[in-house]
């Protein structure tokens, strides 16, 4: 069904992000990466949800209209605690409030996807919900130092060394942590080839 889908559409992946440029391509899909300027601002009233939506679809809005049989995949991940909405950290302090605020609990991971053909937007997210061991500074703070997690939402990146000892559960889809839900994806692709 790849194939079919490579053979159907000419795909634009609008992001930047290394990890869901190699999840695009261990699927097996077709894809050129370009990137445009967003306003990744939102409304306040937006649940969490709707928030990733929201900035996937305006990463989508940025591109011009698609011709036919051509697609654009925008996506954004955030993560939120206690109602409150975390995305890429600004610089080490920040990211080391972002993870002392994780330490000891569960948060959501959602990522936003928005797929933009010249007939129609489609837009949807998943949700993975994360649980962290307690985190001492010292380990936070050498974390930050070594890995640099400043492209994250979150301030961390389960697929590293952090993930491996930090994280004591996962409910939902792992590769939807690191920035893309694949399964959906694919899932949200067939449905489009098969209208």
């Amino acid at each position: 069904m790849i194939e079919k889908i490579n053979n159907t559409y000419s795909i634009t992946l609008g992001s930047g992000s290394p990890r869901r440029q190699n999840l695009l391509k261990d699927l097996g899909l077709d894809f050129k990466v370009e990137t445009l300027p967003t306003d990744e601002s939102y409304p306040e009233y937006l649940s969490a949800k709707q928030v990733a939506e929201h900035i996937a679809e305006n990463k989508a809005a940025a591109f011009p209209l698609p011709k036919k049989n051509a697609l654009i995949i925008t996506a954004d991940t955030i993560v939120a605690v206690d109602n409150l909405i975390l995305g890429k950290p600004t610089d080490s302090h920040d990211a080391r409030q972002m993870l002392q605020l994780l330490s000891g609990n569960t948060h959501e991971v959602i990522t936003g996807v928005c797929i933009r053909s010249a007939a129609k937007t489609h837009i949807f997210s998943a949700t993975t919900k994360v649980t962290f061991d307690q985190l001492t500074p010292e380990f936070i703070a050498d974390y930050i130092e070594k890995y640099k997690p400043f492209d994250k939402a979150g301030a961390y990146g389960i697929q590293e060394w952090f993930g491996l000892v930090a994280v004591t559960h996962i409910e939902g889809s792992f590769f939807n942590v690191m920035g893309l839900p694949v399964q959906l994806l694919y899932k949200e692709l067939l449905n489009i080839v098969e209208l």
